[in-house]
């Protein structure tokens, strides 16, 4: 059993000079608090990396960027991404060989969000922006669900954005700090190159999940479970704890012509009845099973070698049960295909923000100010036993989309670190809603975005915050991210003065919908452009201007199904739910053309297109209004637009 520990906030510095005694006596006797535990030193705080001796091959480098991302998973990928499409210098630092975190081929997880929670009603959930042009890139290019396909569709997307240095198999180990409140550098070792990297930055962004760039810097964190008095959740605990949720290993298998016996090792876990596995359905084997969880009652960054080697002998002991128990005689011809050798991790630590997301803000739908990013993922629940637990493996509370505030994503104690992913400011129940991947990576797409901006305004992020927290949220609308209340208010958009008519529309898809300020169906109110099929001649929608404008760059928003659930998922259940192809709402073929009186000029013409979002830059001209015509989509027999910007 783990050592008991309570839930309070907790500096790492303080425990490092020794300022919080009473936390650093428990720690040097094996009791007490373990919130912040002294763990070595960082490597920046002496100045710089250790020592090299004359004879050693060690490189050294220095590089600089306006924003430093440690963690690639969905959250790093998407905070990269974002600030560097807005001209920020990027350096991403990633201690694995590939990108993608728990839905990189090293672990397989699917990647869920607001769309998995079951909500009723006609909203969509799926989320847009980066996460969606990614999920699409990979759902055209990957039919065949390979995993390695994923890696690849992000290794080419972080690969084509020239402001992105992109460092693999890097571990970021240290910090080098101008002050206790600023950091100046994050330190990174790549072992494979025999390199030390001192990486000097304006802003840091920590999305590596355990947070090993933020607790360097002596951000404020916490592990655990809060007590139910200390925000009055009715989901914690009656008293704080350790205990966290646990990690997965999850297997593939293949059904094969002819009886494929298995042979366990002999350190595997015995499940001989169905009944050891009480309430854990096993009866689809192509894909593991996110229940086969353990780790919760340790230590999930200093116990991971242990929590490894458990959950692979309870894997192949489930494998186990299922070929040669007698329970399963149809499981004859199915073999193991693939097993995970790295845990996907579910919980570490979070840090602690301006504010602390909770319960109570979930299950309300909560519409924060300071809004820039959504979740709805249900509050999943696991018991920290896990596979051993004779309780249901996770108790999940179905909640209404809530808006995630600006406020949750940077430190209250380091003034230019910002975080994404499972590590932001939330208790223990509401990360039971917000650490799923999809929200992380909206998360992350909003951080990314921040930076960028604080890195070209000079700012620190709570100060962007404070003034300037409605340009953050707009520029995340214009580039396709959804905030629960807002609504495109970009007074550069010319096409909201604009005067709309189309070649035919439904009666719930008015064209004019198109410069209503929201991309995505909310409730009854559709928000989209939807074209009668029934019309025989092409299909246009056109936007005329009170008078003529200068016009270079204009924005396209097309359906591409938010309804229906899509990622890449290796269970065959899931899969059927999705359309792993371009989504048939998506236009297709289309013309862009600039008006200028009853002569109309093509300023882009695109074939074979299956993204959502669009943006076509031209030579400034003079125009009186621009017209879109939709020569074919993906399969639906109507053409439908969510929005239309215009730019000078």
């Amino acid at each position: 059993m783990a050592r008991k520990q309570d839930s309070r906030n907790v500096s790492r510095r303080d425990v490092l000079l020794g300022t919080s005694t009473t936390v650093m006596a428990g720690l040097l006797t094996g009791t007490g608090s373990k919130t912040a535990r002294a763990e070595p030193t960082s490597p920046g705080a002496a100045g710089g990396h250790p020592a090299v001796g004359p004879g050693s091959l060690v490189t050294r480098q220095t590089l600089d960027a306006d924003v430093v991302v440690a963690g690639g998973g969905m959250a790093g990928v998407c905070a990269a991404l974002a600030a560097a499409r807005h001209g920020a210098s990027v350096v991403l630092i990633q201690d694995r060989p590939v990108l993608g975190g728990n839905a990189s081929s090293e672990v397989r997880m699917h990647i869920v969000g607001a769309d998995g929670g079951g909500l009723s009603g006609q909203t969509d959930t799926r989320e847009t922006g980066i996460i969606e042009e990614l999920r699409l890139t990979e759902a055209v290019s990957n039919p065949q669900r390979s995993a390695s396909m994923l890696d690849l569709v992000l290794y080419d997307a972080v690969r084509r954005e020239p402001n992105i240095t992109l460092l693999l198999d890097t571990h970021c180990v240290g910090v080098q700090m101008a002050s206790p409140q600023h950091i100046t550098a994050a330190l990174a070792s790549r072992h494979g190159t025999e390199d030390l990297f001192t990486i000097q930055g304006k802003v840091f962004l920590d999305c590596t999940g355990d947070g090993r760039l933020g607790v360097e810097a002596g951000a404020d964190f916490r592990m655990g479970r809060e007590a139910q008095s200390e925000y009055s959740e009715s989901l914690a605990p009656p008293q704080a704890d350790n205990k966290v949720l646990g990690s997965t290993l999850l297997f593939i298998t293949r059904q094969h012509d002819r009886p494929m016996p298995f042979q366990p090792p002999p350190w595997i876990r015995r499940f001989p009845n169905c009944q050891d596995l009480p309430h854990r359905s096993h009866g689809g084997w192509e894909y593991g099973y996110w229940w086969v969880e353990w780790g919760g009652e340790l230590d999930t960054i200093k116990d991971n070698e242990r929590i490894r080697q458990e959950l692979m002998a309870a894997a192949l002991g489930v494998w186990d049960h299922i070929k040669n128990s007698g329970h399963h005689p149809k499981s004859e011809n199915w073999a193991l295909e693939w097993l995970g050798f790295l845990p996907g991790k579910r919980e570490s630590r979070r840090f602690l923000g301006d504010y602390v997301l909770r319960e109570q803000d979930c299950k309300a739908g909560e519409r924060f100010e300071d809004g820039v990013a959504f979740g709805g993922w249900p509050i999943d629940l696991h018991p920290p036993e896990g596979i051993y637990s004779p309780e249901r493996p996770a108790i999940q509370i179905r909640i209404p989309l809530y808006n995630i505030p600006y406020r949750c994503l940077y430190s209250r104690n380091v003034a230019n670190l910002m975080f994404a992913g499972r590590n932001i400011s939330a208790s223990h129940v509401a990360f039971g809603s917000t650490r799923v991947m999809a929200t992380c990576a909206v998360m992350g797409q909003a951080v990314g975005t921040a930076a960028a901006m604080c890195a070209h305004r000079g700012c620190l992020p709570r100060e962007l915050g404070r003034d300037a927290i409605g340009d953050l949220q707009q520029l995340l609308l214009k580039d396709d991210a959804y905030i629960l209340g807002i609504s495109n208010r970009d007074p550069l958009d010319l096409a909201r003065k604009a005067r709309v008519r189309a070649s035919s529309e439904t009666a719930d898809g008015a064209a004019s919908q198109v410069i209503n300020g929201i991309h995505r169906r909310v409730n009854d109110q559709t928000n989209r452009w939807v074209s009668d099929p029934a019309h025989s001649g092409p299909h246009w929608i056109e936007l005329q201007f009170p008078e003529p404008q200068r016009i270079r760059e204009v924005h396209l928003v097309f359906d591409t199904g938010l309804q229906r659930h899509l990622t890449l998922s290796h269970s065959d259940g899931h899969t059927a739910r999705m359309v792993r192809a371009a989504q048939p709402e998506t236009v297709r073929d289309y013309e862009l053309s600039a008006l200028d009186g009853s002569t109309a000029r093509t300023v882009a013409t695109v074939e074979g297109n299956y993204q959502r979002k669009r943006i076509h830059t031209f030579e400034p001209l003079t125009a009186g209004g621009i017209r879109l015509t939709i020569k074919a989509t993906q399969g639906d027999p109507s053409a439908r637009v969510f929005e239309i910007r215009a730019y000078a």
